[in-house]
C-alpha cells in the first residue's frame, strides 16, 4: 500500500518528510529528504483516453519515481478511492452562490462525462491509473491539485453575468437541445409576463366581443385563452432567437463522429483549445487553468526542493504552464494570492439599492402603522402580505420535496425577503433542508448519469433527478423563490386590489397610506423634541 501525501495546504510540511500531522495530513514516511536536487517529469494526459491510461502505467512502471503526483485534490481523492467527498455545509448556503457554483461544476463535470461515453472510458481514469500503479509499485503517492470547491468558487466569481448565462445555456443545451433550450427559458418569461398582463391590462389578443360570439367562452375563460396566446407568442419571440443563440455560441453542428480523443495530447490543439476558452471567459481561463498551474507547480516544486523525483500526471491543458514554472520557479505568484476563496466587491449599487429599499420599507410601514391608519387596516394588510406570501412559498418548496420544517421556514420568512433584494427565502428552506439531507460533489456523477439516459420518459427522469439530494437541493431553493416572487405578484394585483375596496381603491389606499405615514411622523417628531 502506498503512502499518501496530501499536499493540498502544507508544501513545506511535505517536502520535510514529518511524520503524519494531528489532522490526518501525511507525508512521505517511507523517504527520508535528499541531500541532492531531485526531478520532476510531466505526463499530460487527456482525462478521457484509453492510450493516455496505458501511456501513465508505462511511463510509472519505466520511471520508478519516489512520488507519483496526480492531478487531484482531498476530495476527489476520496471519491476515486469509493469514499464519500465532504458534505456541504449548511452555514455555506447562506452566501448565495452556493447553490450555483454547484451547477457551474455539474455542467463542467458533464461535459467531461459525455466525452468519456462518447470514448467509452470513464472520466479520471487516467488518474485512477496513476493512483493505482503507484500503489502496486509501493511508491508514494502526491494531492497536488486545489481544492475543487475553491476553484469552482474562484471561477464563478470570474465569471460575467454574460458568460454565466451561456454556461447554462450550454447545460440545458446539452440536456433538450438548443431549440428546448431555447424555448424552456421562452415559456418561462412568457407565463411570467402573461399573468401580470392579464391581471393589469386584461384581454389583450382576443376581443371581448368573443365572449358574446361564443358562448362558452366567459370572461374568466377568455382571460385565461388570452393569457395562454400571449405566453405561446412571448415563448416562441423570446425561445427561438436563444435558440439561435446557444446553436450559435456552442456550435452543435461539430461532427464529433471525426473527432480523435488523442489529440487532446497535441500541444497544438491543446493550445488552441485553450485560447478558445480564454476569448470566451478570460477571468474562467485564470481561475481554472492559470491559477492551478502554479497552484500544482507550487506543489511540485516543493517536492523536488526535497529531494524527491516525481512524475506527476497532469491534465494536458496545464503541461505548458506547469513546466515553464518548473523551469522557472522565481516567477511563481505568492501561494496566497491563489488559495481561499475570491471575496465579493463590498460596495455595489445593487447592494446599496437593496439596503436602501429595504430599510426605506421598514421605515414606511413603521409610520404607517405608528399613525394607525384606518383602525388596523394596515395590520390586515401586513397579514394578507404574509399569510399569501408564505401559502405560496410554502406550497411550491414541498411541491419540490423539501421537508415540513423547510417548507415552514421558507414560507415562514417570505414575506420578509420579498421586499429585501439581498435575501431570498429558497436560502433559509435550504439552510434548513440540508439538516435533512446530505449533499456533496459524488451527487454530480449521479446526476449524470440520470441525465445521459436519453430513453427515459421526461416524468420518470424528473423523478430520478429528486431523488438526489444535490438537485432535490437545489429545487427547493428555486422553487421556494418562484412561490415568493409569484404571491408577491399575486398580491399586488389581485389581494390588494380586493382589500382597496373599503377604502375607496387604490387611489384611496395612496391617500390613506400618505396619511397615516404623516401621522406616524408627527408622532415621532412630537417624542424626539
Amino acid at each position: 500500500m502506498s503512502d499518501h501525501v496530501d499536499s493540498g495546504s502544507d508544501p513545506e510540511g511535505v517536502a520535510s518528510g514529518r511524520p503524519p500531522s494531528p489532522d490526518g495530513e501525511t507525508a512521505v514516511q517511507r523517504l527520508e529528504p535528499s541531500d541532492g536536487e531531485g526531478s520532476v517529469e510531466l505526463v499530460g494526459t487527456a482525462h478521457v483516453s484509453s492510450a493516455s491510461v496505458e501511456e501513465v502505467e508505462e511511463t510509472i512502471a519505466d520511471r520508478q519515481p519516489d512520488v507519483v503526483a496526480v492531478e487531484l485534490d482531498e476530495g476527489r481523492y476520496r471519491q476515486m478511492k469509493g469514499g464519500t467527498p465532504e458534505d456541504l455545509d449548511a452555514s455555506d448556503l447562506l452566501h448565495g452562490n452556493t447553490v450555483f457554483q454547484f451547477l457551474a461544476y455539474w455542467m463542467l463535470s458533464y461535459v467531461q462525462t459525455r466525452l468519456g461515453e462518447r470514448f467509452d472510458i470513464e472520466p479520471g481514469a487516467d488518474m485512477m491509473a496513476a493512483v493505482e500503479t503507484a500503489e502496486e509499485h509501493g511508491l508514494g503517492v502526491a494531492l497536488v491539485d486545489r481544492d475543487i470547491q475553491t476553484t469552482i468558487q474562484r471561477f464563478w466569481q470570474r465569471l460575467s453575468a454574460r458568460e454565466k448565462a451561456t454556461m447554462f445555456g450550454g447545460l440545458l443545451a446539452g440536456m433538450v437541445g438548443t431549440l428546448g433550450a431555447g424555448l424552456g427559458i421562452g415559456a418561462s418569461l412568457g407565463l411570467f409576463v402573461a399573468f401580470g398582463a392579464e391581471l393589469v391590462a386584461g384581454p389583450l389578443l382576443l376581443t371581448p366581443g368573443l365572449a358574446d360570439a361564443v358562448p362558452l367562452v366567459g370572461g374568466s375563460l377568455l382571460v385565461l385563452l388570452d393569457g395562454v396566446l400571449l405566453a405561446g407568442a412571448i415563448t416562441l419571440l423570446v425561445g427561438l432567437p436563444i435558440a439561435a443563440l446557444l446553436s450559435y455560441a456552442l456550435d452543435t453542428d461539430t461532427e464529433y463522429e471525426e473527432f480523435d480523443i488523442e489529440e487532446l495530447t497535441d500541444t497544438d490543439v491543446v493550445s488552441a483549445m485553450m485560447e478558445e476558452f480564454r476569448q470566451f471567459s478570460p477571468g474562467g481561463a485564470e481561475a481554472l487553468i492559470d491559477e492551478r498551474d502554479a497552484f500544482i507547480a507550487h506543489r511540485l516544486v516543493a517536492l523536488r526542493e526535497a529531494g524527491y523525483d516525481v512524475v506527476a500526471v497532469v491534465g494536458a491543458g496545464h503541461r505548458a504552464g506547469i513546466q515553464s514554472y518548473l523551469d522557472n520557479p522565481e516567477t511563481l505568484p505568492p501561494m496566497e494570492s491563489i488559495t481561499g476563496t475570491l471575496k465579493q466587491k463590498r460596495f455595489s449599487l445593487y447592494k446599496l439599492f437593496g439596503y436602501l429599499f429595504t430599510v426605506g420599507f421598514a421605515v414606511f410601514f413603521g409610520l404607517l402603522v405608528l399613525g394607525g391608519a384606518k383602525e388596523g387596516w394596515v395590520i390586515r394588510l401586513l397579514v394578507a402580505w404574509f399569510l399569501v406570501n408564505g401559502i405560496a412559498a410554502l406550497s411550491l418548496a414541498k411541491l419540490a420535496g423539501a421537508h415540513w420544517p423547510s417548507a415552514l421556514v421558507g414560507g415562514g420568512i417570505a414575506w420578509l425577503t420579498s421586499v429585501n433584494p439581498l435575501l431570498a427565502p429558497g436560502w433559509f428552506a435550504g439552510y434548513v433542508e440540508l439538516r435533512y439531507i446530505d449533499v456533496n460533489i459524488a451527487d454530480i456523477s449521479t446526476l449524470n448519469e440520470i441525465v445521459s439516459d436519453e430513453e427515459a420518459p421526461l416524468g420518470e427522469l424528473y423523478g430520478r433527478l429528486t431523488d438526489v439530494p444535490l438537485f432535490r437541493l437545489i429545487a427547493i431553493v428555486a422553487m421556494t423563490n418562484v412561490g415568493s416572487m409569484i404571491a408577491s405578484y399575486g398580491f399586488v394585483f389581485i389581494v390588494l386590489p380586493y382589500m382597496s375596496a373599503e377604502v375607496g381603491g387604490i387611489p384611496g389606499i395612496v391617500d390613506l397610506m400618505l396619511d397615516g405615514v404623516e401621522n406616524g411622523a408627527r408622532i415621532v417628531l412630537d417624542v424626539i423634541s
